[in-house]
């Protein structure tokens, strides 16, 4: 094993992912609407729907194609639409990302 230099990132080994939950998709989500809305995190509330943000269709779909390439979750389209707060879909993402051999963990936290 090659000694890393204090604080390098160690990637994770082949066919291992990082344990996320909900509290991770969260902070995610809140990023990206956020980053999509020109505000900032802090002005995102959890519980407010997308719609009320006015997050359009185009919007939504760049959210989605986002979700596949971070997390490789390969979800339905409508999934912002189904789960409309950053709260439920935060919820989905993390219950489908443990159904899809990531380790997430009941209570929302991981280890990392």
């Amino acid at each position: 094993m090659v000694p890393q230099p204090i604080g390098a990132h160690v990637p994770e080994p082949p066919g291992r992912r990082a344990p996320l939950g909900e509290r991770e998709f969260a902070r995610w989500l809140t990023g990206r609407l956020a980053e999509f809305l020109g505000r900032s995190a802090e002005d995102i509330d959890p519980r407010t729907p997308f719609a009320e943000y006015g997050l359009d269709s185009v919007a939504a779909l760049s959210l989605y194609g986002d979700i596949e390439d971070e997390f490789a979750l390969y979800l339905e389209p409508t999934v912002a639409w189904d789960h409309p707060t950053v709260e439920a879909l935060a919820r989905c993402l993390a219950d489908e990302y443990a159904r899809s051999g990531g380790p997430a963990r009941a209570d929302g936290s991981a280890e990392v």
